[in-house]
């Protein structure tokens, strides 16, 4: 079974002098010598070099005190997700199906074998609590597939101990740059391996990334590439339940649906319908457990909020039943979608649409104009589904109005932060208004479907024998709160109404 560390660390490059005293570290009490392991390791990728591109490493390494699988996953500069398996001869499943949205298709092949003696220090403080280990690393790199070049090195690496304080790091790096050490140029082992050892014809700094954007279609298919790698970035992190992320990847595909049907004159419908067609069912797919997990979430909230005078027959218990009930098979449906072909298919559409975009004659335009306009038609429609709501009486025509309105105005909002960095403030302005008519009227809707849970809640239990009176309460509760939003309504929607300078 695989666990999960948070890694933070820092790399520094090494001569021949090894590693400075560093005793005079503020908090080190004693510096531990743990002496020399040998460590070999074998590092997988396609032969493309997919998941070195995404800065993923995946290594089987023996030797050391964590001799086995190691998936490392980017979190932040300095800071990785390492995933480990047990020690075999093939790469885990568990580790595969966390890069597969970079793989897909592909095959995993041994590229570089990394050799290296390790000097290991321990860094305590005065009460021999571990603070970070410190370790001068003599390198050999192999290269195994693409080419057959070899490097040497030796780097100094610094790991803050388990629950430690990333300040620390910066306490030993002001040591060591007193001393004449500098960080190391390349992210990582890996990285320095694959450019030291490459064909000197495929040697490059850096791979080579789109320019300034100067076109209508730039701009458009700028933020269609962000939406696309936030899509596949965030795969592991569904696949590993990691806190919010099936609804940052749901974002993702409603922003990258919602530019295509936005800048219609930028980029060819008759293609990207389809494909938006494809992301719609993802978001769906994503959807089922989420918006059961917001309306659980707000049903304990309310409960927790009454008296208990209030409280009448076991509502707790059968609202912990129904949100657990849906939360399993939803995580096991979205795992299931992940490894579906339709899914990986997806992906390679979308990689070959922004490698080739079907743009039209509007793309190769200004992008003030075309995107301005393009965001005032949004926003235009916007307009018309909040007046028309706000004139239908309480009831379902006006639920179904607001619903609509907020569909378009997330939207809008979408397109305005397409358009920000040729628009610049007023797009964003809009963008952040959006955002706000977004939440109220998500407020709204969350009522909506809460009072129909409700509904559902109360006729089960009624039908079990039980006390229906406590959901009749919280309905109440969420009819006002409705209310409330709607009442809110008119006065939001004039300032902002008269706030669109695009």
């Amino acid at each position: 079974m695989a666990e999960t560390k948070r890694e933070i660390e820092r790399k520094y490059e090494s001569d021949e002098s090894g590693l400075p005293d560093l005793t005079g570290v503020a908090g080190v009490a004693d510096v531990l010598d743990k002496g020399v392991a040998e460590l070999d390791a074998t590092y997988y990728d396609t032969s493309d070099l997919r998941l070195a591109a995404a800065s993923i490493t995946l290594r089987r390494r023996t030797g050391g005190s964590d001799a086995g699988w190691h998936l490392k996953l980017p979190v932040g500069p300095g800071v990785r997700d390492e995933v480990r398996a047990p020690l075999s001869d093939t790469v885990p499943e568990e580790l595969a199906a966390l890069v597969r949205s970079h793989v897909r298709g592909g095959q995993l092949v041994a590229v570089i074998r990394l050799r290296s003696d390790r000097d290991v220090r321990e860094l305590l403080d005065n009460a021999g609590r571990l603070l970070a280990e410190v370790s001068v690393d003599a390198v050999r790199a192999d290269r195994l597939f693409g080419g057959e070049g070899t490097a040497q090195w030796t780097e100094i690496e610094v790991e803050l101990a388990d629950g430690g304080d990333p300040a620390f790091l910066d306490k030993v790096e002001k040591r060591l740059r007193k001393a004449g050490v500098r960080p190391s140029a390349s992210p990582s082992k890996l990285a320095r391996a694959l450019a030291e050892t490459a064909p000197r014809r495929k040697r490059r700094k850096g791979a080579t990334r789109p320019g300034e954007p100067v076109t209508a279609g730039d701009h458009v298919m700028a933020y269609v590439r962000a939406q696309r790698d936030a899509i596949v970035e965030l795969d592991p992190a569904v696949r590993r339940d990691v806190e919010d992320s099936v609804h940052d990847m749901r974002v993702a595909t409603r922003r990258l649906r919602s530019t295509f049907r936005s800048f219609g004159k930028v980029l060819d419908r008759t293609v990207t319908d389809d494909v938006g067609g494809e992301l719609k069912w993802l978001a769906g797919e994503l959807g089922l457990g989420r918006d059961q997990e917001v309306l659980a979430e707000r049903l304990t909230a309310s409960l927790d909020d009454l008296p208990p005078t209030l409280l009448s027959g076991p509502v707790r218990e059968r609202l912990g039943a129904w949100a657990g009930a849906g939360r399993g098979g939803s995580r096991r449906r979205v795992l299931g979608v992940l490894d579906s072909p339709r899914y990986l298919t997806l992906l390679d559409t979308l990689d070959a649409l922004v490698a080739d975009p079907p743009l039209r004659k509007a793309s190769g335009r200004k992008p003030r104009k075309v995107l301005a306009k393009a965001v005032r038609k949004d926003f235009g429609k916007v307009a018309v589904l909040v007046e028309e709501a706000m004139e239908q009486p309480p009831g379902q025509d006006r639920d179904l109005g607001l619903h609509e309105a907020r569909k378009k105005a997330k939207r809008t909002r979408y397109a305005a932060e397409a358009a920000v960095p040729a628009l610049g403030a007023p797009a964003k302005d809009l963008g952040k208004s959006m955002k706000a008519l977004q939440t109220l009227l998500g407020e709204h809707q969350d009522s909506v479907m809460t009072r129909t849970t409700l509904r559902e809640l109360s006729a089960v239990a009624h039908a079990a024998g039980e006390s229906s009176f406590t959901y009749g309460v919280l309905y109440g509760r969420e009819e006002r709160r409705a209310a409330s939003t709607e009442g809110e309504l008119p006065g939001v929607w004039a300032s902002m109404r008269g706030s669109l300078d695009l």
